[in-house]
């Protein structure tokens, strides 16, 4: 796991978007893992203003992370319109081309089966972006989910319901349920670039990086990861006991050797 600590959330959407445009130059068809919420935001950005000067996304392909179940199609929070709103329709990649899981199924398990082989079928993910949640949940596998989870269908703790409130009239309308990718899905990315901002991540960043690896913390897992990328501003790295360590390490690697 490498972490890097920077000034802002603007150079962390420069460097994720780097290591993306470097993907799709060496593979144009590269196949991405999509997050929602604020963490992805700089990176998405980024990237829609380097489509603006030319970088080409049309033979690429995307895969959401997750998805609310129960919010009636055209919901301005269903993940599906936010990852279209706020990065899809911006650039030129196939709108076939960008799948999400469906909240709408009448037959929930078929449906994660069936978004469990669309990403088999595309090669599997390329390079999964991630944000964490306060008490470490990458996607939406809570505390205490399986790390050889796959996509499935989660209850949401009351914490993660009000986290997410902001986006909603009110805490009422927050869904308890959603389908997420699982642990296990999520660390067969070859690629993962986990984003966190602000003091409020500072402790989870803190239990995934530098504590023990345990369902209690989901992202721990990545520990496990071969090729795991943190990108963090100061704030989020305020609890970081080895913090100087990743600095110096970073400012200090090969040039040649990226992300």
């Amino acid at each position: 796991m490498e972490v890097v600590i920077l000034g802002g959330s603007r150079p962390i959407g420069k460097l994720a978007a780097d290591a993306i445009e470097k993907l799709l130059l060496r593979k144009p068809d590269a196949v991405l893992g999509l997050a929602t919420g604020s963490s992805p935001l700089p990176v998405y950005e980024e990237l829609a203003g380097r489509h603006a000067a030319g970088l080409d996304f049309s033979r690429a392909s995307g895969f959401a992370l997750d998805e609310y179940v129960g919010l009636p199609d055209g919901h301005p929070e269903q993940y599906r319109n936010v990852i279209r709103r706020e990065f899809t329709d911006r650039i030129n990649i196939d709108p076939a081309n960008v799948h999400s899981p469906d909240g709408s199924a009448a037959d929930i398990p078929a449906a994660c089966d069936a978004y469990e082989a669309a990403i088999a079928a595309a090669g599997g993910v390329d390079l999964q972006l991630l944000g964490v949640g306060t008490d470490g949940h990458i996607g939406f596998n809570e505390p205490g989910s399986s790390f050889a989870s796959r996509t499935r269908i989660k209850s949401l703790i009351e914490q993660t319901r009000k986290d997410n409130a902001r986006f909603f009239t009110s805490l009422a309308d927050v869904p308890h349920h959603v389908i997420t990718q699982g642990l296990g899905t999520i660390m067969d990315a070859r690629h993962v670039i986990l984003i966190a901002t602000g003091a409020q991540k500072a402790q989870a960043v803190r239990d995934f990086v530098e504590g023990p690896v345990a369902a209690i913390c989901p992202a721990s897992v990545l520990q496990f990861h071969p090729h795991a990328t943190v990108l963090v501003d100061e704030a989020a790295a305020s609890a970081l006991k080895l913090a100087d360590f990743y600095r110096h390490t970073y400012d200090n690697k090969p040039s040649w050797q990226g992300l």
